[in-house]
């Protein structure tokens, strides 16, 4: 018979170790459970816990192996101490199989519920405060553990790169070429383009869709109500950023449909309810702002510089027409961007971006993209190859494209003109 007091220490030790099975592997889930804006909120945060979560999730690997080598060390020690506390507590009457049914049967109970179960569940329910809890003493097993999980890791990135030698890593400009070879008369033109935006969508930038800021409608923060319902029905937008002295000082988004309760009072404090506004910066992937569309439930962002100036809005609209081309409704003007003068002669607004000028001449704008500078709208461009803002009248070649200034002030260019010189460079 065991000790009473060597049995209560071995009991109390058990109990200490399911309680880190449950939260080591619970913080598994929580920390690869954390979402990209989770983390976005983890960067502005400045408590400790919150730079020690970025830490570890930069190597993901490491952090999983970490978590797994240390799960596996406490269920080895769970069930050794389940064999002598077994021993001291089953009677002896018990036949030796007996006694390890018992013994398997509670112990895979005992981790199943209370170290995977129960904790993955809470975990996955709330993942920043787990993973806030358990960041310092990740980070000491991480250390304390390192050895082992660098040799794991090791091993895993051999079979890693013996997969990748049999499988196929095909790159964007890749993908782009077997299109092109791919086309054929099965296929119509409209589900080309949709391919092609789904090819070239992971490397499009917000700043490349976005609309600027000198085309963006907005609304002066001390406008009275009858001024912002007049700025309403003129625009036909229904969300529209809201500004205290300048639009680099954006103080919220207004909502329409939050505003029709209010339609028939002939006063209103509309700013009270205004939305808080979301930011993004020009170089984020569109890619990954949907994703972040999705989660937040929203459909407006407003872009910012490196300086944190605001450079213009982006929406939902502007991301999915990058795939099925442009969305065209009752508010929209087709002619507002440009107009098609013959299949040679095409007449733009300086502001229109790159990737619809692009789009609506059905090209892939190589010629324009290798000299195009930080530029992303054709005015930009111009600008570019002019080395400064020209008159009107002033032409410029670029290889097979002449562009002619049609209108234009000190400040900017507003019509440009575009002639092709060569049928080819368009796709019928």
């Amino acid at each position: 018979m065991a000790n009473p007091i060597e049995l209560s220490l071995a009991c109390l030790a058990m109990l200490i170790l399911l309680v880190a099975s449950a939260l080591i592997s619970g913080s598994e889930v929580a920390y690869f459970s954390i979402n990209p804006a989770e983390k976005d909120e983890l960067q502005g945060n400045k408590i400790k816990s919150a730079s020690v979560i970025l830490e570890l999730l930069e190597r993901p690997k490491k952090l999983l192996a970490t978590i797994l080598i240390a799960n596996n060390f406490v269920n080895v020690a769970i069930v050794i101490l389940s064999t002598y506390i077994a021993d001291g507590l089953i009677p002896e009457t018990l036949s030796q199989n007996t006694k390890l049914f018992i013994q398997i049967v509670l112990v895979t109970f005992l981790l199943l519920l209370l170290g995977e179960v129960i904790p993955k569940v809470y975990a996955n329910a709330k993942p920043l405060k787990l993973a806030s809890f358990m960041a310092l003493p990740t980070l000491y097993l991480r250390s304390l553990l390192s050895p082992l999980s660098s040799l794991l890791v090791s091993s895993t990135n051999f079979i890693d790169k013996r997969i990748k030698k049999k499988g196929h890593n095909i790159s964007v400009d890749e993908l782009s070429h077997a299109l092109e070879l791919t086309s054929d008369d099965t296929k119509t033109e409209e589900d080309h383009k949709i391919l092609e935006g789904i090819v070239k969508f992971g490397n499009t930038d917000v700043k490349q869709v976005m609309t600027s800021r000198v085309d963006t409608v907005s609304i002066d923060i001390n406008k009275t109500y009858q001024e912002v319902i007049d700025t309403i029905l003129d625009s036909g937008y229904s969300r529209i950023p809201v500004y205290e002295d300048s639009f680099d000082n954006i103080k919220g988004i207004l909502y329409i449909k939050d505003l029709l309760p209010h339609l028939n009072k002939e006063t209103f404090k509309w700013t009270t309810i205004i939305r808080k506004p979301f930011f993004v910066p020009e170089n984020k992937k569109i890619d990954d702002l949907l994703k972040e569309f999705q989660f937040k439930k929203i459909h407006l962002a407003v872009v910012v510089d490196e300086y944190g100036g605001s450079s213009g809005i982006i929406s939902l609209e502007d991301i999915l027409e990058e795939i099925v081309g442009e969305i065209s409704d009752e508010f929209d003007d087709e002619d507002l961007e440009y107009s098609k003068l013959d299949d040679f002669n095409y007449v733009f607004e300086g502001k229109i971006g790159l990737n619809d000028m692009y789009r609506i001449l059905g090209i892939d704008g190589d010629e324009f993209e290798e000299v195009k500078g930080e530029s992303e709208s054709l005015a930009g461009l111009v600008i570019e190859l002019f080395g400064k803002i020209p008159k009107k009248g002033e032409k410029i070649r670029l290889k097979d494209y002449l562009i002619s200034i049609e209108a234009a002030d000190k400040r900017r260019i507003k019509r440009i003109k575009l002639s092709l010189q060569e049928k080819q460079n368009f796709k019928s």
